[in-house]
């Protein structure tokens, strides 16, 4: 009897442990967030200041440049480090850009602002600030999305509607497209310039959470080499992932080189397993993405025409693209959505 009320007694305190645990570290995130925010109105004042005062001296072209040096000898005399003529410049520059107060998001620290000022699309840029709230970016991971050209890599597939809807309301995810990019980036593998599928697949897993950050939104790791038994033979899909928005299960193919019809007849018959021997009730259609290191359009076209499971084809790439290396890379997508929006009108 003693012995249980002793446990009791334990549990009661590991449950108020717990509970003045999670009271503790949501003060702690509600006080950063506050304090981040007061420093960001700060910075944006600073900014109006300078700005404002910049107009009354317009008449001298480099008054600004003056002003801002001055400014800064002085701040930091006085406060220390913080207020150099670039972080001044960047005050400035915040200011310029979002000039409304109360569009500004306490979600989003300084530096996070400061990457987004190097944008100059405003639509682009409201797209990474809606998507770094909604899925949290870290400054680092929303450094990344801007240097891989996310937005533009989504808005190069879509028409115009769709392209206005990424500034407005971010990446919306109703149907399998939607979470499918041509090309994807996978410049943090830091491959050699020759490798295996294997050591492809160990850098994946090695990233993995960098790898879900190019995924995008919803996905959680399954499974890698996941063994199905089909009539007596052994199959292995090379990864499954699970997108909670669209509820169903992701499978990818890696390859190394080019697509090809087999893979693609590969990548049906997998997808017949999970839809008859995987799926819970409340699961949609299993999606599959073969991601090659080189297209292959004109076999990748024929082996996808009139399959009722959900394929996709994507190249990855394994270095920053430039904008001009993505148009050509994503004008190849674009043609093959098209052609299959023709076919499929009455």
């Amino acid at each position: 009897m003693k012995k249980e009320n002793n446990q009791q007694l334990i549990s009661g305190v590991d449950n108020s442990y717990e509970n003045i645990r999670q009271v503790i570290e949501k003060a702690r995130g509600t006080a950063y967030r506050a304090v981040n925010f007061i420093m960001v109105a700060a910075y944006w004042n600073i900014g109006k200041i300078i700005v404002e005062e910049e107009q009354k001296g317009k008449k001298r072209a480099d008054y600004g440049a003056y002003l801002v040096k001055i400014l800064s000898s002085r701040l930091t005399k006085e406060y220390g480090r913080g207020f150099t003529q670039s972080n001044l410049f960047y005050m400035r520059q915040f200011f310029i850009t979002f000039p409304k107060f109360h569009a500004l998001r306490g979600e989003l620290s300084w530096t996070h602002y400061r990457a987004l000022l190097h944008i100059k699309n405003k639509q682009a840029r409201d797209f990474y600030t809606i998507e770094c709230i909604n899925s949290r970016w870290s400054t680092r991971e929303l450094e990344r999305q801007i240097n891989t050209l996310l937005y533009e890599r989504l808005a190069l597939s879509r028409d115009k509607r769709k392209v206005m809807a990424l500034s407005v309301k971010g990446q919306d995810i109703q149907n399998p497209e939607d979470i499918i990019k041509d090309p994807y980036v996978l410049e943090f593998l830091d491959l050699p310039s020759s490798y295996s599928e294997k050591e492809l697949e160990d850098r994946i897993i090695s990233n993995l959470q960098m790898f879900l950050l190019e995924l995008g939104k919803g996905f959680s790791f399954v499974a890698r080499q996941f063994r199905m038994e089909i009539g007596r033979r052994q199959f292995y899909a090379d990864l499954v992932f699970y997108n909670k928005n669209l509820r169903c299960y992701v499978l990818l193919d890696l390859k190394t080189g080019k697509a090809c019809h087999s893979d693609i007849g590969q990548m049906n018959l997998y997808l017949n397993y999970f839809k008859s021997h995987v799926n819970q009730p409340g699961d949609n259609v299993p999606i599959g993405i073969i991601l090659s290191g080189k297209n292959n359009c004109i076999e990748v076209k024929y082996a996808l025409g009139g399959l009722d499971n959900r394929i996709f084809a994507s190249k990855y790439m394994l270095s920053l693209p430039s904008v001009e290396e993505l148009k050509k890379a994503v004008e190849v997508s674009r043609n093959r959505i098209f052609e299959k929006e023709a076919r499929e009108r009455p």
